[in-house]
């Protein structure tokens, strides 16, 4: 058991690790990039815990809805509103619309809402890789 520990913290440090890494080396278009990427893994991770075989306690789908949440604002909030106009708009509503659905997948342990919310942030995820 106590191995079994180890290894999930010694594997969560290196993860963070390569986060940190990735980020010290990325251009600003990067970053954004490593935030679409960090923000489907974390709905991936609330789609299975909450599916039918889901293992995900509480507490984690918590932590979860709290990362993706958190990147989601962080995205929302580096928007440039005055240059963006439209799209800028855009992109904030649609932020807005995948925190309410992650929400009400998680307040009621359905991943489908989360789903969602997955497939719209990928389609920006995959635009965003395209400009690059």
């Amino acid at each position: 058991m106590y191995a079994s520990a180890g290894y999930a913290s010694a594997k969560k440090s290196y993860a963070n690790v390569d986060i940190g890494a990735r980020v010290e080396a990325s251009s600003p278009h990067q970053l954004v990039a490593v935030l679409f990427e960090e923000l489907l893994k974390s709905l991936d991770t609330l789609i299975v815990g909450l599916g039918a075989n889901g293992t995900l306690n509480r507490s984690q789908v918590i932590v979860r809805r709290a990362r993706a949440n958190t990147i989601l604002l962080g995205l929302e909030g580096s928007l440039d509103r005055r240059q963006g106009g439209e799209i800028a708009a855009g992109l904030s509503a649609i932020y807005r619309e995948a925190r309410r659905l992650i929400a009400a997948g998680s307040d009621a342990g359905d991943a489908e809402p989360i789903r969602e919310a997955r497939t719209m942030i990928a389609q920006i995820s995959e635009a965003w890789a395209q400009i690059g």
